[in-house]
């Protein structure tokens, strides 16, 4: 007994240090991915401050010792206890961000803008890691988004708000950073050659860093921790000499004390000077937004133990350097290229560049992250997503938007020529974020913890209060460079929400206009036309009723396929949708009519199948469907009483396997198919393989030799092209917006994922005008 008892708590310890050690390595690769950005930060936080002019450095230090204290309380209050302490929980399956927060919301109230927030005719899928919610308590912030349209709206317009000031950092961060890296070669150089040095070298390495975003990180991806963590410590022992050199002392500006201090004698000009403190917590946002890359014990592990400790370390040091220096001949002077002990600038020049590369492209990459979410979400028009990585999750490239941030990025760059006003643009564009953060935090501790109200308005109140005075601080710095985060954030905002309306006005067309059922049962099992070999793939955005481009097919084409299948590719507001849920499978009519309706469901954060996969799981569903029996113990409906519009989760669809048999083999306990290519190729075959002992009626087996056929004469897909016209008697925006900038929109985005592969000779395009 005893030595049974000794081994299970052998078992669990090592369980338990494995785990430990699993942790670790993750809270390592983080540092990485997710702090980049906020580890670079001691570049340019002291000489933002100053740089405005809005305070001087006297020989008292009120003012050096009061922005330390600043920085040290916000780190601490916005970083820590906000970010790390409570926001990290509210995680979706897994996933953080503005769009986790805001899909969070939605599923748990039962109401969204967003196809499956609650608008949904299915049921929401189970995600991929998160354990089933209890049933919410009534409450009147529910029950008023449930019922008012205006505030979906509302919470919609601020998701959207906060998601394009994240866009707005991705331009902005690479800019700051970089430069600020880069402008250490002022102290190094005679004279003010440093003019004709420092714009075009922060040039040539943006254009070189967005130039290899299409290489993707996972070929470098393993020096970033390395670099990460080498810049930390460096910062750290800068920090720490220069405290023990310099001023033992001050640990004592730690004290809340000299805040007061600090704005009793700059008043005015100490809140102006915010803007610059502020940007001592960028990055915070994007602990959380990479929350669906690592797990949130490694992340907390990380920034409590190393990440924290060395940014505090280093704000001492700089400031205990400057404590003792009054003689800088302008306030940008200050700043941490000048605590640097002279001999080891250069190579801390080196690894300042290398560590500010490497938090722009986390920037970069989380700003190439948010866009796919949109797009999944249908408020984002269509662009190439390209997967940079076979076996890393996250890793993607999309090629129209990094030009974009290029282009913007370099003209920030070019036009501000320094850090002050590109440091004002970025802080703007960071406490927006954050305040959208707070205020859609406070409606999950609500409406998704199920906590009191007052502990919701307690956190609204605290954390807004903080950064409400930081964004008035900001706002204020508008002719300094802040207008530039608030016009790129209303552009893409307007971008967003034009694609968005256009999207759902022409989802309800296609509601409005579907063709019954019964009209389709009324024509019978021929469809009144000619029914030829091969499988028709019709696309359509509703899950019930046929969409109208069928019923002009039918009127119109003397011939159809013997084999038709309504597709309905459906994103839903969940990060992951387990595979064994993603396919639904129903029939339309009776058997002899081979009409099937296939929805197929992605999360916001799954990769789409390329079209040979696609191909093969959709036909070998359809069969799994037929072998058992239409069957559909989940009682899954697409909203109709029909007994027709059932639809029942296909697991695992028939598998099949390839081989060389001729077209006269004899045929046993499989069913033979060709391969599964977009065009048929009758020199290999596929056959669909049994369960043992399986037992099907002469019914079923006719059924699926008839899928084999259909499939050996090949599959074609038919997708329809909506031209968007707004109705006669229309307001003016509403006809500026539909018939110029949604359809500008539709014109110059990509075709939808599944397809982008499909070869032309397979697709018929068809043109329909959707009057709105």
């Amino acid at each position: 007994m005893d030595a049974e008892s000794g081994g299970c708590g052998a078992a669990g310890a090592r369980a338990r240090n494995k785990s430990w050690r699993s942790e670790m390595v993750l809270a390592y690769q983080s540092l990485g991915v997710v702090y980049g950005e906020v580890a670079t930060s001691p570049l340019y936080v002291y000489r933002s401050a100053f740089a405005g002019g809005d305070i001087g450095h006297s020989e008292g230090n009120e003012e050096i010792y009061g922005v330390l204290s600043l920085v040290f309380w916000t780190l601490t209050l916005v970083t820590l206890l906000k970010y790390v302490l409570i926001v990290l929980r509210a995680d979706d399956g897994g996933e953080g961000g503005t769009f986790a927060l805001y899909s969070l919301i939605c599923r748990r109230v039962g109401a969204g803008l967003l196809p499956g927030a609650g608008g949904d005719d299915l049921k929401e899928p189970r995600d991929g890691g998160a354990a089933a919610a209890p049933p919410p308590p009534t409450s009147s912030v529910r029950s008023a988004l449930q019922q008012r349209r205006e505030l979906q709206w509302l919470l919609l317009l601020f998701a959207l708000l906060g998601t394009s000031m994240v866009i707005g950092d991705g331009v902005l961060t690479p800019a700051v950073s970089v430069f600020s890296a880069v402008s250490g070669l002022k102290l190094s150089m005679v004279n003010e050659e440093h003019q004709y040095v420092l714009l075009p070298v922060t040039c040539v390495i943006l254009v070189g860093l967005f130039a290899l975003q299409h290489f993707g990180t996972h070929r470098v991806g393993f020096l970033f921790a390395p670099i990460v963590s080498l810049w930390l410590l460096c910062i750290s022992v800068i920090g720490v000499y220069n405290i023990i050199y310099w001023n033992p002392h001050i640990y004592k500006a730690l004290s809340p004390y000299y805040m007061y201090k600090f704005m009793q004698k700059t008043q005015v000009g100490g809140w102006m000077s915010l803007g610059g403190i502020l940007l001592c917590v960028t990055g915070s946002e994007a602990m959380y937004a990479d929350l669906g890359h690592f797990s949130q014990s490694s992340i907390k592990l990380a920034f409590t133990t190393v990440v924290y400790p060395s940014l505090i370390l280093a704000y001492m040091g700089q400031a205990a350097y400057i404590s003792q220096h009054h003689s800088f001949e302008k306030n940008h002077h200050i700043g941490f290229y000048v605590s640097v002990p002279e001999k080891i600038r250069w190579p801390v020049l080196g690894i300042a560049i290398l560590a500010a590369v490497v938090g722009s492209q986390a920037v970069i990459t989380g700003t190439f992250s948010v866009i796919k979410q949109c797009c999944s979400l249908n408020c984002f028009p269509r662009v190439k997503i390209v997967h940079t990585s076979s076996t890393v999750h996250g890793q993607i490239y999309i090629p129209e938007i990094n030009w974009i941030l290029m282009v913007l990025c370099l003209a920030v760059t070019i036009g501000f020529r320094d850090t002050k006003h590109m440091a004002n643009a970025q802080g703007l564009a960071v406490i927006t974020v954050m305040i959208v953060t707070t205020c859609l935090m406070s409606l999950v501790i609500v409406l998704c913890w199920n906590k009191n109200v007052i502990f919701a308005l307690a956190f609204l109140l605290f954390f807004g209060a903080i950064e409400a005075i930081y964004f008035s601080a900001s706002l204020v710095k508008f002719h300094e460079g802040a207008w530039v985060p608030i016009i790129l954030s209303m552009i893409f905002l307007m971008v967003m929400c034009v694609w968005h309306y256009g999207t759902a006005k022409k989802y309800e067309f296609d509601v409005d206009n579907k063709v019954s059922i019964s009209w389709l049962l009324d024509l019978g099992p021929s469809l009144g036309i000619v029914r030829v070999r091969g499988i028709g793939l019709i696309h359509t955005e509703i899950m019930s009723g046929i969409p109208a481009i069928f019923s002009h097919f039918v009127t119109n084409l003397p011939a159809f396929h013997q084999v038709l299948v309504f597709l309905c590719i459906k994103s839903v507001s969940v990060p992951h949708v387990q595979p064994e849920e993603r396919f639904l499978v129903g029939r339309i009519g009776l058997k002899q009519y081979r009409l099937y309706r296939v929805v197929v469901r992605y999360g916001y954060r799954d990769v789409q199948q390329d079209s040979l996969e696609f191909e093969k799981a959709l036909v070998s569903s359809i069969a799994e469907f037929i072998r058992s029996g239409d069957s559909d113990q989940n009682g899954y409906l697409d909203g109709s009483d029909s007994p027709y519009e059932r639809l029942s989760i296909i697991s695992k669809g028939l598998p099949f396997q390839e081989d060389g048999e001729p077209d006269g083999s004899p045929e046993s306990s499989t069913l033979k198919e060709t391969n599964p290519k977009l065009v048929s190729s009758k020199s290999r075959r596929v056959r669909f393989v049994l369960p043992e002992n399986a037992q099907i009626n002469s019914e079923v087996r006719s059924e699926l030799q008839e899928l084999t056929e259909a499939r050996e004469a090949g599959m074609s897909f038919i997708m329809g092209r909506s031209y968007m016209k707004a109705k006669s008697g229309s307001s003016l925006i509403k006809r500026i917006t539909i018939n110029f900038i949604y359809e500008f929109l539709m014109r110059n985005s990509r075709s939808p994922a599944y397809a982008a592969n499909v070869p032309h000779v397979s697709t018929l395009e068809v043109g329909m005008v959707c009057q709105v």
